[in-house]
């Protein structure tokens, strides 16, 4: 079938020379058991952020769960939809000529696959960003990060992400079946066309640089709680320090490992052009690798907490025995007593009283 003379066939030479041959069982199985656990997963975080917000309701904390809400949504959705399309494929025995011939499948696939990738990583470094104002400007993060400016901030980068996903379908491009037959992107095969390699580049550019300013900003995040954490005395911020600095690290080791591999590759696609070397089972492998952060999002951010570590170091010290920290580390404490020793530190008024403390004292 010639696409240029058939509109609503585009994509569909792909299908002649399949070069990528997947077993169905397999393919069903994987598609099953990433889509049962994602949603699984990001419902259980969903009702654990739920729970959290009925009994925290500080204006510290709203922000937070706000944004950790909007993201475990997303990817619930993101695994719903896409992978109940998957399956849909998979039962039909990938004959896509027969279910998309107006190619309607193929694009709302390419759409959902382009929204609820960005999506993710566009949340994660906006969390990243409001976590790294948190610690470092507790005053402008009180005052200035309100749940309305959240609830914009969200809205803006949903839209952002879904702009970036109907670029082609308004430009007149069609997403393309990949090789493997299984699910649509643009096009990876042959890229010759100038629009078509902008397109992968954007993708992978704004995936990259999303990923590049949360590790940007949890780096300035940990150093500034590390710097906290030696310069106070008080015992109080402790087990935050430390149950933040775990939370952090997990965050950038996931995203990092999961999506640099399937960014990495877009990326070399869209540059070499049509010499690309990037093989159907390596483009298929970086994807899996990608929708497993969208499985490991909801235990980062919100299972990995200060109970979680708690009973993790309890079971950790009964078994090999070593006494590594102290207990008194996870005596009870919040963010409020952190970002109030930050905040009396660096307001004006808490320098003149200081100040005034000596001459009181000679007064005396």
């Amino acid at each position: 079938m010639n696409s240029s003379k058939s509109p609503g066939l585009a994509g569909f030479g792909i299908l002649k020379n399949t070069t990528c041959h997947t077993e169905k069982k397999i393919s069903v199985f994987f598609s099953i058991i990433f889509m049962t656990v994602g949603i699984l997963s990001n419902s259980l975080a969903i009702a654990i952020l739920l729970k959290a917000y009925q009994r925290f309701r500080q204006k510290s904390k709203a922000s937070f769960l706000l944004l950790a809400s909007g993201l475990v949504v997303t990817d619930l959705f993101g695994h719903l939809i896409n992978g109940a399309i998957a399956v849909f494929v998979y039962a039909s025995d990938k004959d896509w000529i027969r279910f998309n011939q107006s190619n309607i499948l193929c694009s709302v696939f390419g759409i959902c696959m382009v929204f609820f990738g960005l999506c993710p990583l566009f949340l994660g470094s906006v969390m990243a960003v409001e976590r790294c104002i948190g610690v470092t400007k507790p005053i402008f993060h009180s005052t200035k990060m309100t749940s309305k400016h959240v609830k914009i901030m969200l809205t803006m980068v949903c839209l952002f992400a879904v702009l970036i996903a109907l670029l082609p379908i308004l430009r007149f491009r069609a997403y393309q079946i990949q090789a493997s037959r299984t699910w649509c992107f643009y096009k990876t095969e042959h890229v010759e066309d100038w629009e078509d390699r902008f397109y992968l580049l954007l993708f992978s550019c704004l995936g990259l640089l999303a990923l590049a300013i949360s590790f940007l900003c949890n780096a300035v995040t940990g150093i500034t709680l590390l710097r906290v954490k030696f310069k106070s005395q008080q015992r109080q911020g402790r087990s935050h320090h430390f149950e933040m600095i775990i939370q952090l690290l997990a965050i950038m080791c996931v995203s990092c490992i999961c999506w640099s591999p399937f960014l990495v590759t877009m990326a070399r696609i869209g540059i070499n052009e049509s010499r690309s070397k990037e093989t159907c089972e390596i483009i298929l492998f970086a994807l899996r690798m990608a929708t497993w952060n969208q499985i490991l999002d909801p235990w980062v951010y919100i299972l990995l907490r200060k109970a979680v570590l708690k009973n993790l170091y309890k079971i950790t010290r009964g078994c090999c025995g070593v006494h590594i920290i102290n207990l008194h580390m996870w005596e009870l404490s919040s963010i409020k007593n952190s970002l109030k020793v930050a905040a009396i530190s660096d307001s004006p008024v808490s320098s003149k009283q200081i100040n005034l403390q000596p001459l009181s004292s000679v007064g005396q």
